[in-house]
């Protein structure tokens, strides 16, 4: 399902736009370059998150708070809550 936004954008905004659309530009219609536009930002605010992410499971590796996968999630996450109770040992 989509969404319809309406947007009204200054002329220079528009300008800009248009020189970014069409035959000359990099996108074939506004809304490609919108949609863009949106996507990259998503990107952007998600690395914080997971630079976070991966940095936590560094720190769990260097504590020794690891094992290895079987394979199956759920027995996965089932060792995984078992460890953190027995406070990994």
């Amino acid at each position: 399902m989509s969404e319809r936004i309406n947007a009204r954008l200054s002329q220079p905004l528009a300008d800009f736009v248009g020189r970014m659309v069409g035959d000359d530009g990099l996108y074939e219609t506004p809304s490609e370059y919108v949609r863009d536009l949106i996507r990259r930002d998503m990107e952007r605010r998600e690395i914080p998150f997971l630079q976070d992410a991966i940095l936590a499971g560094y720190r769990d590796l260097a504590a020794g708070r690891a094992f290895e996968s079987t394979g199956d999630f759920k027995a996965d996450m089932a060792l995984l809550d078992q460890n953190e109770a027995n406070g990994w040992r």
